[in-house]
Parts: structure tokens; sequence; C-alpha cells
């Protein structure tokens, strides 16, 4: 344990940097997976939600099976404890869902940029009014830096087809984010916060939630490569939900909130590598600049934030 270790939590600052890095990294391999499981079947968007929650629910309660017995942390009261999974089960259901819809109407690249444009922006907006956190100068060059490299990124070498419904569903989707980022931040600052227990909760109540919604669009598909989609949706509700979620709340309960939005500016970053290595996309000159001036941009606010966190004086549990 390093020795800039948050207080409550007792997660050190740095190790949740770590985790959010990851977190965005794993995120940015979502968005594509969804767009090839549209392609290869009529699947949409509410019923891959509930299949990503009701999958990543049970790796997850596998995962704390097999984790080693440690000592629980403080409850907290009941009422609290339910408040913050229904909020948390809601904002990721939001959340996830409007990502999903909005890249089957207006395309990956367009929800992504709208998304992860708007996100930034929501919780800065937050942190400053409802929390009180404070990035500074350099913390506001940092996120104008990160947002624009987004930009360039993203409309710098292509021509996206841009679709008003589906850059209604992004920002719905960034504010289901920015909810969700903000609650897991004022929560784990206050103490008694289970960042296991809450993934866990919060994806129950996101699958209840979207159950019916899901029904009524259809659970089962239709495909003519039944293979490729299982394959598809079991990576989806692991590596982009069950690992990515866990360690996105154990993080975001002990980083700033605008500093976890501008890490996870990454996802696009993640989508851009991927379109080059995977897809046989060519790397435009404007690419390449997004992408740098994106990850030099979470790269100094990571280092800001950890020498930060030394200097600050803990908060008591």
């Amino acid at each position: 344990m390093s020795t800039n270790a948050n207080a409550v939590s007792g997660l050190p600052v740095g190790r949740g940097l770590l985790y959010l890095i990851a977190t965005g990294a794993a995120w940015g391999t979502a968005g594509a997976a969804a767009s090839l499981v549209y392609r290869t079947s009529d699947m949409g968007a509410l019923g891959l939600s509930f299949w990503r929650c009701a999958l990543g629910l049970l790796l997850l309660l596998a995962g704390r099976g097999l984790r080693p017995k440690t000592r629980p942390a403080p409850a907290g009261p009941l009422p609290r404890r339910v408040a913050r999974v229904l909020a948390t089960g809601l904002g990721l259901a939001v959340f996830q869902t409007a990502y999903f819809a909005a890249v089957e109407s207006t395309g990956l690249a367009v929800a992504t940029v709208v998304t992860l444009g708007a996100g930034p922006v929501l919780i800065a907006l937050g942190a400053r009014f409802l929390l009180g956190e404070r990035l500074g100068v350099g913390g506001v060059l940092a996120v104008a830096g990160a947002v624009g490299g987004l930009a360039v990124l993203t409309f710098g070498g292509s021509a996206a087809t841009v679709r008003p419904t589906g850059v209604l569903l992004a920002l719905l989707s960034a504010a289901g984010y920015a909810v969700m980022t903000l609650l897991t931040r004022w929560w784990g600052r206050g103490g008694g916060a289970d960042a296991s227990d809450t993934t866990v909760w919060a994806f129950a109540v996101t699958g209840l939630c979207l159950l019916p919604f899901a029904l009524h669009e259809g659970l089962l598909p239709h495909t003519a490569h039944p293979a490729r989609l299982l394959w598809l949706v079991v990576y989806i509700a692991a590596v982009p939900t069950a690992l990515a979620y866990a360690l996105y709340f154990a993080g975001a309960a002990v980083v700033r909130s605008a500093v976890v939005s501008v890490i996870m500016l990454l996802e696009p970053v993640t989508a851009a590598v991927l379109a080059v290595v995977l897809l046989g996309e060519r790397l435009t000159a404007t690419t390449a600049a997004g992408t740098l001036l994106m990850l030099a941009a979470v790269a100094g606010l990571a280092v800001s934030e950890a020498r930060g966190a030394g200097r600050r004086k803990p908060v008591p549990a």
C-alpha cells in the first residue's frame, strides 16, 4: 500500500488511476463489439444491454466466490445503501443502453465523440458545484486538450453521418455516465462504500430495469452465425463489463470526478488503435495527432493527481 491511500476505502490513489486506465481501455472495445453484434444478428440495443448486465452479473458473482475472505467494510445505514444501489443501477442502465442505441442510430464514431465529449463537461460542472472539486488552470487546460484531441480523432479524417436522434441518445448516455461518476465519488468520500457490493447490486438493478423492455424488443435474436454472436456477447459481458466496471467503481471512489472523466477518454483512443491493428484502417496524420494529444492530457492529469494526493490531507473515515 502506498502512502497516499484514500482514508475511506483504503485504496491508493495511484492504484485507482491504474484501475481507471484499464477501464478506459476495456470500454474502448465495447462499441466495436456492439457494432459487430448488430452486423451479425438482429439484436437491438435493449436486448444487448440486458444480456451484458445479466451475464456480467453472473461473472461478478462467480468472481466474488473465488476471492479470499477479507474483513468487510462498515456497511453504513440501510437506506443509504439502498439509495446508492438504486441510483448507480439506474445511471448505469441509462449510460450503457443509450450509448448502444446511439451506436446503432448514428454510428460508432459520432456516438462515442458526443458521449465522451459531453461527459467530461457535465462531470466537471457537477463536481465543481456539487462536490466543491477544482481542477485549477492546469487541469482545465488538460480537459480542453483531451476534448480537442477527441474532436480531432473523430472528425479529422472521415465524413461521419450525424443523425439528430443518435446525438440525443448519446447526450442522454453522457448524462447517465455523469450521474454515475459523481455519485460514486460522493459516496466514496463519505465512507462505508464497498466497490464490489456496489458493482454487483448495481448490475442487478440495471438488469431488472432493462428486462421488460428487452422482452418487448426480443431477448433471443435471429442470426446466421450463432457461435460468433455468442462469443461477442460473452466478451462484452466479461471484459468491458464485469472486469471494467469492477475496476471503475473502485477507482472512481478515490479519484476526483473530473480526472475520472478525462481518463475515460482513453476509450476512443483504444477504439482507434483497434481499427488500425485489427480492422486494417489507415492511420492518418490527424488520427495520430488526436490520439497523442488525448494520451498526453490523460498522462498529465494522472501524474498531477497522484502527486496531489500525497500532499492533500486524508479525509477522516
